[in-house]
């Protein structure tokens, strides 16, 4: 009998039937039938924390080695979360109930804490873990140790991660500890509940019932960061109101920060700089003037009062009308400093944006961060991290690497990446986002010597005391599922295993999380990864091929609009970007150009300012290629770009048939969710890929090679597509 997920499949046209059929005429079932029962449904609400029950054999083998947890030492409200967590876990994988133990025993899982401070463990700070056997009288145990309550929380969620990816305990030996210290969620949500390219549904803080109710919904959030490491959350939008510090909303967030406490999540906020002067009825907020000193040590003292551990400030100023130290002739650090001054004495930070450029400024837009802020390096306090985009646009399918990682030496710098799709479809497409950031992470920018890659710029800073940090922009709601789209979970997942360790490959964080999230089965692997791993490129490629940028329609970026050229600032106009006209298309950022190519390492700068040794992919970033030109593939620059919009549109018919493959492997609401985000997906990669043909058709004077498909409507059809009340736009 068919499923009901496969009754319920819209086919559009004939070749999407065949689509469709292929892969079920040409996969079987495992062996001893389907993976999942016929009519099973999951809401995706338990993310990569589903503890399913393993397969008889495996729990068989893993019953013995768990038989119950014994916490050594004082209980404390970390370590009972680690301990509910390994409890509610174990029992349910191993299908027994597991038991909370007063003392060691063969079979036991022990949490061991070092309470010696003068002796720590070495290499595992404060936040590691090490899980390994210990032979005892009568048989073995497993042991998690850690310096802190903190770490053996860390530990916990390893070694049920372990368990879920098909490990054993006696033979399981793993020493942790993040590579970075800070590793936090931006969440870009209002105190209306609205959030700022939000995708997910409204924001999961009802401040409206807070303080006093609570979500019970926040635990599982704070298990789920704590399960892959992120141990802080801002909790409102970079564009800020000033009403979020007063004594009202500050209390509202001292009972988020209870709920996140025990998973080992600190909370910040987003400080609207000219606070002083809507709150505190100052005339001005002058970082220099010292009542608006005064006015923000008062400020601190209170929250620290309500909020102990609070973590400190993020803060957006001068960018894109948000105030900030610029309008009183002041510096970025001047800014920066007086913030950390008021934070100092209470152990906070202050995370200050680079995300700066000014309408006042006609130079190249990507060269306006660098320009702004390298001067300043060395300027900056102890306590504040500048916190920098992964590219010097703003998120786009692809960009190089900011040119500030590695240019700042004396200085404290974060990297900012966006885990909402803004820029690359919203929830409707399935866009592993692991291998952008990884792009990024490994890149070598040749600073202060070559082979020096920005995850190691961001490990290891000139001072071995000093902070080190990563931010991502949440995709989180009030959907049931989360994230708006169950693949939209993986980037999430990617995002705080990435902060952890920026050195793990995404592939492996991608089987990791489809083990966990879907199955474990080889046969289900297999395809799914090779359909993440594929699909970050493919939206690239039917969006900004060749290095193109920010070709998005205007304010709400979803959809293809490269024509746009009548907005009120130059650098939001997509044509700024393509600058295509009847000789050729591209961005000239050489000397001849901009000249944005000096803003990086001198070897980079030969390399990308050559179109013989520029990565295609970056091509159009750099340079200004005509139409007719012979690019090193052979191609023109025009076959080029042709070739790559139908690259990325035969590669999305490529996931979708991927995923069409392995049906049986997953529950009939999830996979009828995710077939339907394809579904759109594919649609949209041929909007976008015909949209943008017709532009450059009309504007280049170009005739489509033969053979190639012409567009399906009119330039002006595309032109006239107007899209109402889209998601993630606040006001």
């Amino acid at each position: 009998m068919a499923r009901p997920a496969r009754r319920r499949r819209l086919l559009a046209g004939f070749v999407l039937l065949l689509l469709a059929m292929a892969p079920h005429m040409a996969v079987a079932s495992p062996p001893g039938g389907p993976a999942v029962q016929t009519g099973t449904e999951e809401d995706g609400h338990d993310l990569w924390l589903r503890y399913r029950p393993l397969a008889a054999a495996r729990a068989q083998a893993v019953r013995p080695q768990a038989q119950g947890i014994v916490v050594e030492g004082p209980p404390t409200p970390v370590t009972d979360a680690a301990r509910r967590e390994l409890l509610n876990g174990l029992s349910s994988l191993l299908g027994a109930p597991v038991a909370t133990l007063q003392s060691a025993r063969p079979g036991a899982i022990i949490l061991r804490r070092n309470d010696q401070s003068a002796s720590q463990i070495a290499g595992l700070g404060t936040q590691g873990y090490a899980i390994q056997p210990l032979a005892m009288a009568g048989g073995m145990a497993t042991v998690i140790t850690a310096n802190s309550d903190t770490g053996l929380l860390y530990g916990s969620f390893a070694l049920l991660r372990h368990v879920q990816l098909g490990g054993t305990l006696h033979d399981f030996t793993e020493t942790a500890a993040p590579k970075l210290k800070i590793r936090v969620l931006d969440h870009w949500d209002n105190l209306d509940r609205s959030v700022e390219r939000g995708y997910a549904g409204q924001s999961i803080w009802d401040w409206w019932r807070l303080p006093d109710q609570p979500d019970a919904r926040l635990t599982d959030y704070a298990r789920a960061n704590a399960s892959i490491g992120i141990n802080g959350a801002v909790l409102n939008n970079v564009n800020a109101v000033a009403q979020s510090l007063t004594a009202p909303y500050l209390a509202k967030a001292a009972a988020i920060a209870d709920v996140l406490r025990p998973y080992g999540m600190k909370v910040y906020l987003s400080a609207r700089f000219s606070a002083p002067i809507e709150l505190g009825h100052l005339k001005t907020a002058d970082p220099l003037d010292p009542a608006v000193q005064a006015w923000w040590n008062a400020k601190a003292d209170e929250i620290y009062a309500l909020i102990p551990d609070f973590g400190g400030f993020l803060v957006k100023a001068n960018s894109e009308g948000q105030p900030g130290p610029g309008d009183y002739g002041r510096t970025h650090a001047d800014g920066a400093n007086m913030l950390a001054s008021a934070l100092r004495p209470h152990g906070g930070i202050v995370m200050w944006r680079a995300f700066v450029y000014s309408e006042r400024d006609a130079s190249d837009r990507a060269m306006q961060a660098y320009a702004q802020l390298q001067p300043l390096d060395g300027k900056f306090a102890a306590n504040v991290l500048l916190q920098v985009k992964n590219g010097p646009i703003d998120f786009q399918p692809r960009e190089p690497f900011h040119p500030l990682f590695g240019a700042m030496p004396r200085t404290q710098v974060m990297m900012e990446v966006q885990i909402t799709k803004e820029y690359l479809g919203f929830a409707n497409s399935v866009a592993y986002l692991g291998t952008m950031w990884q792009e990024v992470l490994q890149a070598d920018t040749c600073r202060p010597h070559c082979g020096t890659t920005v995850a190691q710029g961001l490990e290891q800073p000139d001072q071995p005391t000093a902070l080190t940090g990563i931010a991502g922009v949440a995709n989180i709601g009030t959907d049931r599922n989360w994230t708006g789209s169950d693949f939209d979970q993986a980037n999430w997942y990617a995002y705080g295993r990435l902060a952890w360790n920026p050195d793990l490959g995404a592939d492996r964080i991608a089987r990791e999380w489809l083990a966990q999230t879907f199955s474990a089965d080889p046969h289900f692997i297999a395809p799914a990864q090779r359909l993440m791993m594929m699909s970050r490129q493919a939206v690239v490629e039917y969006m900004t091929p060749l290095g193109l940028a920010h070709q998005m329609a205007t304010g709400h970026h979803y959809g293809p609009a490269p024509w746009v050229s009548d907005l009120a600032r130059p650098e939001w106009n997509p044509t700024y970007y393509a600058r295509a006209d009847q000789a050729g298309i591209g961005f000239d950022r050489t000397a001849t150009g901009s000249n944005a190519l000096a803003q990086y390492a001198p070897e980079l700068a030969r390399q990308w300012g050559n179109k013989q040794t520029v990565p295609l992919d970056l091509l159009l970033w750099f340079h200004r290629c005509g139409w007719d030109e012979k690019l090193r593939d052979g191609r023109t620059t025009w076959q080029d770009l042709i070739g790559r919009y139908d690259q990325g549109m035969a590669d999305v018919d490529t996931m979708r048939h991927l995923w069409l493959s392995i049906e049986p492997y997953v529950d009939d609401r999830r996979f009828a969710r995710i077939d339907a985000v394809l579904a759109v997906q594919q649609h949209d990669a041929r909007w976008w890929r015909d949209a943008s043909l017709a532009y450059y058709l009309a504007i280049s004077g170009k005739a489509l090679p033969d053979g190639v498909r012409a567009p399906d409507r009119s330039l002006s059809d595309y032109k006239a597509i107007q899209l109402e009340f889209v998601p993630g736009i606040t006001k």
